[in-house]
């Protein structure tokens, strides 16, 4: 199935689909995006069946998809034969970068999987998942032997994370940098850049030692303080800690309730946000947070929803799609339950300048070719002119 993902990346699908947000036709899937789903009407085939909205817009698709499978396996054929997919969706991601300082911007709309919640400038999730997705992308070049893209995206990876660390704010990262009332909203799913970076950069030492010891260790710090004095708020501020976390929590202590999601428990994050308790060695909290999903889901006093565990319910126990697939993050548990002990590698030396400068050009290159045609984006003026015109005349 992940070959056959590797496969969509490559795939250009231009025919026109409506989307139900604002009835714009976008093409069905374009070059260098990884699509959403693989379809249902004829699987494989025409991928995307979602349609709220346009996800080759979206900015964290692509990083998910760099570090899965690799990671997990160590199959290094498994590597090379998905290589050429991984290097197409990382230069797709570079139109994102609208300053050139090497982090991706969200565009002011559900450009992720939380496709009720909007996002704008340089965030917490999307920009973490992009700064572990180079971090990742450069170790996979090194593992098949590119060593100009392993320069490159590493080259990337330290200015992107220069970036990214200004959503420090001393106990958790923001929600993004773009000055809203909610942009110092706590979200449960901000860490899982890190996650993955903790994962790499520690506990698969033997494939991918990149961060040197004074990153490594910032990096970890601001983790465990975020788990302890950020996530941990989430944890417990709803139902004393019986219901998960809380997807948004502000700084004092309620929910956000900027969007339907904002307010959500979604099971598979709480799993998520589990596994990295696990992984800073915060055991005893990682088991009373698990045990929220416990007595929602499996408990007689719970919601009753067992085997068709849905993605997640509101602070009002009011619950959305059943039987979903996220809560499989469960797994994520066991995996950081079982670590495996690795041996010590050299760290990566210093790239060089005449490497880093030629691929440079090449990724750009082939970036300038999967940039999206700007009537694919936001709104014209125009139409937002129009837009609002007729809800005026409406109301």
């Amino acid at each position: 199935m992940r070959r056959d993902f590797a496969a969509a990346v490559i795939m250009h699908d231009p025919s026109k689909m409506k989307l139900l947000n604002d009835g714009q036709l976008v093409p069905r899937k374009v070059l260098g995006a990884v699509p959403h789903d693989v379809g249902v009407d004829d699987p494989w085939f025409e991928v995307n069946a979602y349609c709220l909205y346009d996800t080759d817009r979206w900015k964290d698709l692509n990083p998910k998809f760099v570090y899965r499978d690799v990671i997990a396996t160590g199959d290094k054929k498994f590597a090379e034969a998905v290589w050429p997919s991984v290097y197409v969706a990382m230069a797709y991601m570079g139109q994102f970068d609208e300053d050139g300082d090497g982090m991706i911007e969200n565009g002011g709309f559900p450009d992720k999987t939380y496709d009720t919640w909007s996002l704008s400038g340089v965030s917490a999730y999307s920009g973490g998942l992009w700064v572990a997705a180079l971090q990742t992308a450069s170790a996979l070049a090194r593992e098949v032997g590119d060593e100009g893209s392993e320069d490159y995206f590493w080259y990337k990876f330290l200015k992107a994370k220069g970036v990214y660390h200004k959503l420090w704010n001393g106990s958790y990262f923001n929600y993004d940098d773009s000055g809203s009332r909610t942009s110092s909203s706590i979200q449960a799913d901000q860490l899982a850049g890190q996650w993955l970076e903790t994962i790499i950069a520690v506990h698969f030492v033997a494939l991918f030692l990149f961060i040197p010891a004074k990153s490594l260790y910032i990096v970890l710090f601001m983790s465990k303080k975020h788990v302890r004095e950020g996530i941990q708020l989430q944890c417990l501020k709803v139902k004393g800690g019986k219901r998960g976390a809380v997807n948004g929590m502000l700084p004092g202590g309620r929910v956000d309730i900027s969007s339907m999601q904002s307010r959500d428990i979604w099971s598979g994050v709480t799993y998520a946000v589990v596994a990295i308790k696990f992984h800073e060695d915060l055991v005893d909290m990682a088991f009373h947070t698990a045990s929220g999903i416990f007595e929602s889901v499996w408990s007689e006093e719970g919601l009753g929803y067992s085997f068709q565990t849905p993605e997640g319910w509101n602070t009002e126990d009011q619950y959305r799609s059943p039987t979903y697939m996220r809560p499989l993050a469960i797994w994520a548990m066991q995996w950081a339950l079982s670590r495996p002990k690795l041996p010590k590698q050299d760290l990566k030396p210093l790239v060089k300048a005449d490497s880093l400068l030629t691929h440079h050009a090449v990724v750009s290159k082939v970036a300038r070719l999967l940039k999206l045609h700007e009537d694919q984006g936001s709104p014209f003026l125009f139409q937002i002119i129009f837009d609002y015109t007729c809800k005026r005349m409406l109301a």
